[in-house]
C-alpha cells in the first residue's frame, strides 16, 4: 500500500509536526508484532500467539480475510448507500429525488459533521466519553456544509456487510475471546472521505462497567473493523497500546501532558484492502481528520461477552437504557443467524460457523426477502453497555 502520510496535514501551521507525528506512528505499529493471517489449531481453537498479542496490546490485524471478490461486492453496496443518502441533515430525498436511505428510521442512523470536523469532542454527546476536541483542519472552498460520516444499523442497508458479519473465521475469534455464546453489540458504516472526513476524538468505548466489582480487561467486548480500501496513518483510527488494562484513563490530562492531541504512545493501525482489524473497547483509541488523499471505509461491527449483557442495565450511549433481558438478547442474535445463512448462500462452499446458543435451542434463521424486508430499525435494540 502507498502510504499517503506524506500528504496529510494538521492546523494551525503544525503541518510538518503532524507528517512527522503520522511516519514515525506507522514505523512504530509496523515493528510491532501484532498483525497476521487468521490461525486456527487443529480443533479449530484460535492460535494462542494471536490470543495473546490481542490481550497484550488491546489490538491485532487479521489479514487478507476478505477476498477481491468479496471486497466487490462491498464496494457495489457501499455506492448505492452513498448514491441514495439525503442531500442534507432535514432532506427527505437523495439527489436525484428518491426516498433517501435511513431518513425513516426511528433509530439513530446517519450521523453529519462539518467536513474534517469533530461532532463529539468537547461535548456532553455520548455520556461525554470524547472530552477533547481534536483540531479541525480547514476544509478546500467546494466542500459541503455537511457530511454523512458513519452509519448505524448498517446491515439493514447492505447484504455484503451481513455477509461480513456472518464469516466463519471472526465469529470463531468473537467465540475463542468472548465465550461460544457471545452476543451482538452493533454495526456501523465508517466512512473517511478524502480531504473531508471527520474525526472521532480520542475516548474509550463503553459506560457500564467501569466500576463493577468483576471490572476486568475484556468487560465491554470488541469491535471489528473489515476495510474496504485498508487504511492508513493518516486516515486511519489510533490506539494506545495495552489501555485497556488500565481502567477509566485521565485523557484530559494525557492530551495536556502530550501538548497537543498527537499522543506519544499512539499508534495508527495499518492495513491493505480486505483486512480486519479487532480493538478492545476499552482501549483508548481515537482518529484524525482525513486531510489525505485516501478513503477509508469500514465495516464495523462488535461482539459482548453474554455475562457482561445479561441483566445489565445498558448505558444508553446507542438507545435507552434498559435492563436487557434473555428475550432481547435472543432478538438481536437474530442478526447473527440470518447472517450466517446470508454468507452460505453467497460462498457455498464455505463451512458455516455454528454458533452455540443456536444449536442448543434448535433455532434456525433463513435470509430471504421477508427476513431482509423485518430488519428496519433492528438497531433499537442494540446491546450499548
Amino acid at each position: 500500500m502507498a502510504i499517503s502520510t506524506i500528504t496529510a496535514r494538521g492546523t494551525d501551521g503544525d503541518d510538518a509536526l503532524m507528517r512527522a507525528y503520522l511516519r514515525d506512528g506507522e514505523k512504530r505499529a509496523r515493528a510491532l508484532n501484532n498483525r497476521g493471517p487468521l490461525r486456527f489449531n487443529a480443533d479449530g481453537s484460535l492460535d494462542a500467539g494471536i490470543l495473546d498479542a490481542y490481550w497484550r496490546h488491546g489490538f491485532y490485524i487479521f489479514e487478507g480475510v476478505l477476498d477481491a471478490g468479496e471486497l466487490a461486492d462491498i464496494e457495489k453496496d457501499l455506492f448505492d448507500i452513498l448514491e441514495r443518502l439525503p442531500t442534507g441533515r432535514d432532506s427527505r430525498v437523495d439527489a436525484k429525488g428518491r426516498p433517501a436511505r435511513g431518513v425513516d428510521c426511528e433509530a439513530s442512523t446517519l450521523f453529519w459533521s462539518k467536513p474534517l470536523g469533530d461532532p463529539f469532542g468537547g461535548t456532553d454527546l455520548a455520556n461525554g466519553r470524547h472530552p477533547v476536541k481534536m483540531a479541525e483542519p480547514v476544509p478546500d472552498p467546494d466542500a459541503p456544509e455537511e457530511i454523512v460520516y458513519l452509519i448505524l444499523g448498517s446491515l439493514q442497508f447492505s447484504d455484503a456487510c451481513l455477509r461480513v458479519y456472518g464469516h466463519p473465521g471472526l465469529l470463531a475469534i468473537a467465540a475463542a475471546i468472548n465465550g461460544d455464546d457471545f452476543t451482538p453489540f452493533n454495526e456501523a458504516l465508517f466512512i473517511k472521505e478524502p480531504g473531508r472526513g471527520a474525526s472521532v476524538a480520542w475516548h474509550q468505548d463503553g459506560t457500564t462497567h467501569w466500576d463493577s466489582p468483576d471490572w476486568d480487561q475484556g468487560c465491554h467486548g470488541f469491535n471489528f473493523m473489515a476495510h474496504l480500501y485498508g487504511c492508513t496513518a493518516a486516515n486511519g483510527v489510533w490506539v494506545v497500546p495495552g489501555t485497556h488494562k488500565l481502567g477509566k484513563v485521565d485523557i484530559k490530562a494525557m492530551v495536556e501532558e502530550s501538548g497537543s492531541q498527537r499522543l506519544g504512545d499512539a499508534l495508527p493501525l495499518i492495513c491493505e484492502p480486505g483486512d480486519v482489524a479487532i480493538t478492545n473497547r476499552q482501549t483508548l483509541h481515537g482518529s484524525f481528520a482525513n486531510t489525505s488523499e485516501d478513503w477509508r471505509v469500514t465495516v464495523n461491527f462488535g461482539f459482548h461477552r453474554r455475562s457482561s449483557v445479561l441483566g445489565v442495565r445498558g448505558g444508553g450511549v446507542h438507545n435507552a437504557p434498559e435492563v436487557y433481558d434473555l428475550a432481547r438478547i435472543r432478538a438481536r442474535s437474530r442478526m447473527i443467524g440470518y447472517a450466517i445463512d446470508a454468507r452460505c448462500q453467497r460462498f457455498p462452499d464455505e463451512t458455516p460457523f455454528d454458533y452455540a446458543p443456536f444449536a442448543d435451542s434448535g433455532e434456525r434463521y433463513q435470509w430471504n426477502a421477508e427476513a431482509k424486508a423485518g430488519l428496519k430499525d433492528y438497531n433499537l435494540l442494540d446491546l450499548s453497555i
